[in-house]
């Protein structure tokens, strides 16, 4: 029997019969009934539960009446420790070896988060507010509720501590479940209906949420791909179509979407996770309800969702038709409804930051069970410690330092019902991404400082395109590259003065632009078109000819004609951004 069978055998809840170690500082499960011990003859009064009840002291307990959280000093692993626990209690002269007699109480240990106590099983919103891990046992018993679907190949093939980590939330608009049949297409099987691409910075201080407009026209890339029977498929490549139908459409899976993404943006993911619409009911009502704020009275005659305007706790049902509105918000449109489930997203990130829920041990249980049953991921964190590793790297990662975003599209004049990438905002945003700049001005103030004094150098008169003279090279960018550039400085910029010069003499780490002295005002010019960064513009000492080009070189940080070679140092103009500890009201 499993730690969950057994306190509900004796009608408790499993989350009830946490203890407080005063000598390590860290919760213990109590999984062995008391025995009709009463709490003065067991020490109770040194020991106490995050809630009502009391417990045995860790320090007299038998063998087995106690599993400590698993990566944590002064640990035993019992029936159902998690793999990896190390059995330091039973090293000789460790705390939990001592015996108790005599021995001056210590002190709980702060954590190294505040309040960071808990792990909540992986679930969407935990990856979008890395509410903490490892204050709690994570049962074995979670990795029985655990659904994973392959990667097939897809991503990086796991995050790393050392870079930043991308996550891709997917949320489908697949019918089944109770009372969900009314929502719309009853027969529909799962598209990719809501997408958020979740990336958190290297250095773990800041993150941004893309979301990724299920209407926006885009190319679906070749996805090998292991269906659900056994069977490999390699599904062909199609242009032109909905973002949304990277999901179930043509029998693709999950890691077709994360193909999609990365060829759409540039960054490459490392795991996703896939919520339904149950997954939205029980999560919220885990955390007894998430509140919204609406500007205006809402009647939604799709999503059904009727309230008058105020402020609103929202659970269950009542919260997946919030997150379902969009005619009675905004434009009407599905950015509208992207707006209103952002909003939902930070309201919920705060909630699960707040007290009322880190120290409610039954909140807790409900949310991590709730999550692995409702959730699923990719088969690299399909196992309940892999999950925590992911979990501990973003748990340092506040609200206010979370910026929530959209990919900038525009109108598609063929079809009102579907939008186009707007790609010269886009790819600014796109970039910021790839190169860890924090929408939410985070940065540090020599950082700032130093960027001011590299676009120093790029100030000052600029050319006209027509009078831009440059050879352009290929020195370790995509086969065919210079052409590209070529094509894109003379049809789009006007650099009529332009000449593809094929490869390099040798290939450059980065993109530069080697240019005389007298040739400033070109290089100024051709960098604002480019988008390139002051570091990558190479003077020479002496002046050139009247006639003489500058030498452009592409790197491999080149990838196509138009994106900017270096990231913006903030949100482009026009890009719309609300960070999550920010309560804004539905319009």
């Amino acid at each position: 029997m499993d730690a969950q069978g057994r306190g509900r055998d004796e009608g408790i809840d499993p989350a009830d019969q946490w203890v407080l170690n005063p000598d390590t500082g860290d919760y213990e499960l109590r999984l062995t009934p008391s025995s009709g011990r009463s709490s003065a003859s067991a020490g109770t009064s040194d020991v106490r539960t995050p809630g009502p009840r009391r417990g045995p002291n860790p320090e007299t307990a038998p063998p087995g009446d106690r599993v400590s959280v698993p990566g944590q000093r002064g640990g035993r692993r019992g029936a159902g420790g998690g793999r990896g626990d190390r059995d330091e209690a039973r090293k000789p002269g460790s705390r939990a070896a001592a015996p108790a007699t005599g021995r001056r109480k210590a002190k709980p240990r702060k954590s190294r988060k505040k309040k960071a106590l808990v792990w909540t099983g992986g679930v969407l919103a935990f990856l979008l507010v890395g509410t903490g891990t490892a204050g709690y046992l994570v049962y074995q018993h979670f990795n029985g509720n655990i659904t994973a679907v392959s990667t097939d190949g897809a991503g990086t093939g796991g995050f790393s501590k050392d870079r930043a980590i991308n996550v891709l939330v997917i949320g489908t608009d697949k019918r089944t479940g109770e009372g969900n049949e009314g929502y719309g297409d009853a027969g529909s099987v799962g598209h990719a209906d809501t997408n958020i691409l979740f990336h958190v910075s290297k250095d773990r201080t800041n993150a941004t949420a893309l979301s990724i407009p299920r209407d926006l026209i885009t190319d679906i890339p070749d996805c090998p791909t292991k269906l659900e029977s056994g069977e490999e498929k390699d599904i062909p490549a199609t242009t032109g179509v909905r973002f949304n139908t990277s999901l179930g459409q043509s029998d693709r899976t999950p890691s077709c979407t994360m193909r999609t993404v990365t060829e759409l943006t540039g960054l490459e993911v490392d795991h996703f996770m896939v919520a339904d619409f149950n997954a939205v009911k029980s999560l919220t009502t885990a955390v007894d309800g998430v509140e919204v704020c609406l500007a205006k009275d809402i009647d939604d005659k799709d999503s059904h969702l009727k309230l008058p305007k105020g402020k609103h706790s929202l659970q269950g049902e009542e919260a997946l038709a919030f997150l379902r509105t969009r005619h009675s918000v905004g434009f009407g449109s599905d950015l509208s409804r992207i707006e209103i489930q952002q909003q939902f997203l930070g309201s919920l990130m705060r909630k699960l930051k707040s007290n009322d829920t880190l120290t409610s041990p039954t909140k807790m249980w409900s949310l991590a069970e709730a999550a692995t049953k409702a959730l699923t991921v990719d088969d690299k964190i399909s196992d309940i410690n892999q999950l925590r590793k992911l979990g501990m790297e973003l748990a340092s990662v506040d609200p206010k330092n979370i910026t929530f975003t959209t990919v900038p599209v525009r109108d598609n004049p063929d079809d009102v019902a579907t939008v186009l990438l707007d790609s010269a905002k886009a790819q600014k945003v796109f970039s910021m991404m790839r190169e860890d700049v924090s929408f939410t001005a985070v940065e540090k103030q020599e950082k700032a400082a130093a960027k001011a004094k590299e676009d120093a150098k790029l100030q000052g008169a600029k050319a006209d395109a027509a009078d831009v003279r440059v050879d352009v090279y290929n020195g370790g960018a995509p086969a065919g590259s210079a052409q590209s550039a070529l094509d894109w400085l003379q049809n789009e910029e006007g650099v009529l003065k332009s000449t593809n010069k094929a490869n390099a003499p040798e290939d450059v780490k980065k993109t530069q632009l080697v240019y005389a002295p007298n040739q400033a005002d070109q290089a100024r010019r051709l960098a604002e078109m480019m988008g390139m960064a002051a570091s990558a513009l190479k003077p020479t000492t002496t002046d050139a000819g009247e006639m003489d080009p500058m030498v452009l070189t592409l790197g491999p940080d080149f990838t196509e004609a138009g994106s900017p070679l270096s990231a913006p140092g903030k949100t482009p103009e026009g890009v719309q951004r609300v960070e999550a500890d920010k309560a804004v009201c539905a319009k």
